[in-house]
């Protein structure tokens, strides 16, 4: 992410802690606004375009990859409105998450992610793990607590080991540290939109009608279904495309 953004994600309010922003309105700001974040409204203030595209695997699809860690209140808020979202565009989108690690003790959580996502627990488990972590102050931050959480939510715990030390799950927790790296990430909940674009709640707050968090991250989410048109029409025109890539 560029200096700028990191810059007004300091700047904004004071309101969201450092995993992620807020709504740059000021308290004083009287201007009326719409009671719903509607799309339809993008600008190039609500988004980046990254200086290196990334490859994007979601054949006719569209990928959207959130950024995320359980240690990130704003990553637990937007959880579920993610999901719904996902849900809702299922038929134009291939939805990813992406557990971020900015120090080595949670890379741990990293391979539970992808260990309880092969075992078709992770949607289960999810809300959970971002309890223990924020609620109960569970730093899930060796094997062993690892191992002791998911057996305490009736995970079979021989068969998780055996994931969780698998090939592929240690070859999709180091693909999130090259993502982490090649995307930028210093900062969470952070969205990519095929591999181009990027957006935030921080960004997404200089839609009309953002005046408080829960109005960010509504707006992310109108960004985000804004973009993913974006991408699909410029597949289908793309004479014009070459001419709006700004």
């Amino acid at each position: 992410m560029t200096v700028a953004f990191r810059l007004l994600a300091v700047l904004l309010l004071g309101l969201l802690a450092a995993c992620s922003p807020s709504s740059d309105k000021s308290p004083g700001d009287k201007s009326p606004a719409p009671s719903v974040i509607s799309q339809g409204q993008l600008a190039p203030d609500q988004y980046e375009v990254l200086s290196v595209a990334q490859s994007a695997e979601a054949g006719d699809k569209v990928e959207v990859i959130e950024f995320f860690a359980y240690f990130c209140s704003h990553c637990r808020a937007v959880d579920p409105l993610f999901s719904r979202w996902a849900e809702q565009n299922a038929d134009r989108v291939v939805f990813k998450r992406v557990p971020v690690s900015f120090q080595k003790n949670t890379r741990m959580q990293q391979r539970m992610y992808y260990a309880l996502k092969a075992m078709g627990r992770h949607e289960e488990l999810q809300a959970k793990i971002f309890f223990a972590v924020q609620e109960r102050g569970e730093s899930l931050d060796s094997d062993q607590k690892v191992f002791d959480f998911v057996a305490r939510h009736n995970v079979n715990l021989v068969e998780f080991k055996q994931v969780y030390n698998s090939f592929g799950v240690q070859s999709q927790s180091m693909n999130a540290q090259h993502l982490q790296a090649a995307y930028k990430i210093d900062a969470i909940p952070v969205v990519a939109i095929d591999g181009r674009f990027m957006t935030s709640a921080t960004l997404a707050s200089n839609r009309a009608g953002v005046d408080t968090v829960e109005d960010a991250y509504k707006a992310t989410l109108a960004v985000m279904s804004d973009l993913v048109a974006k991408v699909r029409r410029e597949r289908t025109n793309p004479v014009g495309a070459s001419q709006s890539q700004k």
